[in-house]
């Protein structure tokens, strides 16, 4: 690249060669207070010194096991990632049901109470990474961010300082939240839900991001950004991408096959905002703000900041 190019030589793809790979451990959580199990992966860079944290919250019947996509380059890139199941609103919801009812399980399961208890849930992740010793000093707890999609997107919502209604669930220790398929607030207005959000903020959907069960079409997932407050926020609109695009499942009963592009812009992106607005990387910051994502858009893809 030359001097004045995006960036200035940046590339949010890029991997040292050599890497190593993760170290991965699993660990199920116990919550005396709710007397709640919570499972979760975590993905360790093999460096020693204390590394930034990513969570990543599932959609609506969803596991530990999905986004595996995400994990790899994000801790190649330096980050430990700690995937979250959260019971109740996860994969057995559904599993053992038939399949003419698992819509109708999976829609009971998305309930206040479900999302109640995936924001303790997040909160009780955040304090075992500060006391377990098998993570005691590898996580950076003062540079935290959240990765969700669809249920998990709302979650990283709450936990980033949305408000539902007139309550504010905002934890602290989230320095950055990565929403994809985000929705749009079922009570209020979107600048009311949204106005007073402090943290960065990425917004991933796609022009199919629909969704039968919550409701939310391409359109309302559209009205969070213009009701953010300018400093950090993103969002992101990718050509024909529909709501499992962000994920590892098959696009639908046919398996429709995936445009293999938009996994690479999701990882570039979301890599290029963990590195500015965690690690306050000013390179990673030009990239997203002075054109760098034309390197990986396609030309009906959409991508706006402010």
């Amino acid at each position: 690249m030359v001097a004045d190019e995006p960036g200035n030589g940046y590339d949010p793809l890029r991997v040292e060669e050599g890497t190593p790979e993760a170290v991965v451990i699993n660990h199920v959580l116990h919550d005396p207070s709710r007397d709640r199990e919570i499972p979760i992966r975590v993905f360790l860079p093999q460096t020693r010194e204390p590394a930034p944290v990513i969570l990543v919250s599932h959609g609506l019947g969803g596991a530990l096991h999905d986004k595996a996509y995400l994990a790899p380059h994000w801790t190649a890139r330096g980050y430990v990632v700690v995937y979250m199941q959260h019971p109740g609103s996860d994969e057995p919801v559904w599993r053992d049901v038939p399949r003419s009812q698992r819509a109708e399980a999976v829609t009971r399961a998305a309930t206040p109470e479900q999302l109640m208890h995936r924001i303790r849930d997040v909160s009780h992740v955040l304090d075992f990474g500060k006391t377990d010793h098998d993570l005691r000093g590898r996580l950076d707890l003062e540079r935290v961010g959240i990765a969700g999609h669809s249920f998990g997107a709302i979650t990283a919502q709450a936990v980033g300082g949305a408000r539902l209604g007139f309550l504010d669930f905002r934890e602290p220790r989230i320095h950055a939240a990565l929403m994809m398929s985000p929705s749009a607030p079922t009570v209020g207005t979107p600048e009311q839900a949204f106005g007073q959000v402090k943290i960065p903020w990425m917004l991933m959907t796609g022009t199919r991001d629909g969704s039968g069960i919550s409701g939310e079409t391409p359109e309302s997932r559209l009205l969070v950004y213009p009701a953010l407050p300018p400093g950090g926020k993103y969002e992101l609109v990718l050509k024909d991408a529909e709501h499992m695009t962000f994920g590892d499942r098959p696009l639908g009963p046919q398996r429709r096959p995936r445009n293999p592009n938009h996994h690479r812009v999701v990882l570039a992106l979301s890599t290029a905002f963990w590195d500015a607005e965690l690690k306050k990387d000013a390179a990673a910051r030009a990239w997203l703000t002075e054109g760098g994502t034309a390197a990986v858009l396609e030309a009906d893809d959409r991508f706006r900041h402010k």
